[in-house]
């Protein structure tokens, strides 16, 4: 999976020129997308109608965004996901963040679900405080990247101070196992357009620790365009998908399924609920719950062939009617 990042500062061409130029590319992440109206809504407390605020969209790319309140409230990092990648499950997960400078999404690979973040922290590091202040649980994110706005000694050699931010910062990366990639041609990545101020290192990139496949990133030093910002890219491995030719199924209304809830049911009766007193105590009955309902699924269901009548719908009658049906056909019909 080819992986595009680039801060555009909120330019509508830039950002249409991406998604025309580089169908090559799998996921492209934006920073600071450009926002505008597109339409007037009809309102029942504005007589002129409310803005209808957009951002830009492209046939081949499914965009992921969180959609702005107000006029204030635009988000400033925008994911979007090549067409031909649908099959993959891509989803914008709000259930875990819901920040305007924050876009996590998902996809499912070979039944496990990874995720990928991308992120836009001011100079008031809004974001970060987000992240350090909100709890989440959740395993193989593969990427967290962008525009920290973070200058420090630790990714940037000209600069020869360290920052407190960045504590932070990493802090965040080790909560989601995921350590600092250096680049394979390291050098700056935000061009200062000011007399005096120097180019920095603010865009970085965090890759899952324990993949031995996903450990650089490449600075794209002459694709900026009349950007302030150069793009960074990563591949990321992706496996073949595993087809599974059957799986387990309880029929709905059969012995199974009442065996299946008699267990489930006489299994929980037995769990000792009755000194639940801490965190640990209480992840401990609900992965013993998860494990339960495993056992008794596997214990109850049986193993069926997919084809092309594995719907939830048909039942022993479609079978039997189809049956009967070739039955009763005959060659001169």
């Amino acid at each position: 999976m080819k992986v595009f990042s680039q801060n555009v500062r909120k330019n509508l061409l830039i950002t249409n020129t991406i998604l025309e130029s580089l169908s090559q590319f799998d996921v492209i992440l934006i920073q600071e997308p450009p926002w505008s109206e597109i339409r007037k809504i009809p309102s029942s407390t504005n007589c002129k109608g409310e803005s209808l605020i957009r951002t830009c969209h492209h046939p081949n790319w499914i965009t992921f965004a969180r959609l702005p309140l107000n006029s204030n409230d635009s988000p400033r990092v925008i994911t979007y996901v090549n067409i031909h990648l649908k099959s993959l499950r891509f989803f914008l997960r709000k259930d875990i963040f819901d920040h305007c400078d924050i876009n996590i999404i998902s996809f499912t690979n070979n039944d496990i679900c990874h995720y990928i973040i991308n992120i836009y922290s001011d100079s008031s590091h809004l974001a970060l405080k987000y992240l350090k202040d909100t709890e989440v649980n959740i395993n193989h994110v593969l990427l967290m990247t962008r525009d920290f706005n973070i200058r420090d000694s630790l990714w940037d050699p000209s600069f020869l101070f360290h920052s407190s931010i960045s504590d932070d910062l990493l802090m965040i990366a080790d909560s989601f196992d995921l350590a600092l990639s250096s680049p394979t041609n390291p050098g700056p990545t935000r061009f200062s357009d000011t007399a005096g101020e120097s180019d920095s290192v603010i865009d970085l990139m965090f890759l899952q620790c324990s993949s031995s496949e996903l450990d650089h990133h490449t600075i794209l030093l002459d694709s900026q365009l009349s950007l302030d910002h150069a793009p960074l890219t990563i591949d990321i491995p992706i496996c073949d998908e595993v087809i599974h030719l059957t799986k387990l199924v309880i029929t709905p209304g059969s012995d199974q399924e009442n065996e299946f809830i008699k267990n489930v049911i006489s299994s929980f009766d037995s769990l000792d609920t009755s000194n639940i007193d801490s965190v640990e105590c209480l992840n401990q009955i609900i992965n013993q719950l998860g494990s339960i309902i495993e056992q008794m699924w596997s214990k109850s269901a049986k193993r069926s062939k997919l084809s092309k009548h594995s719907k939830q719908w048909w039942t022993n009658s479609c079978s039997l009617a189809l049956i009967n049906y070739r039955m009763s056909r005959s060659r001169d019909t």
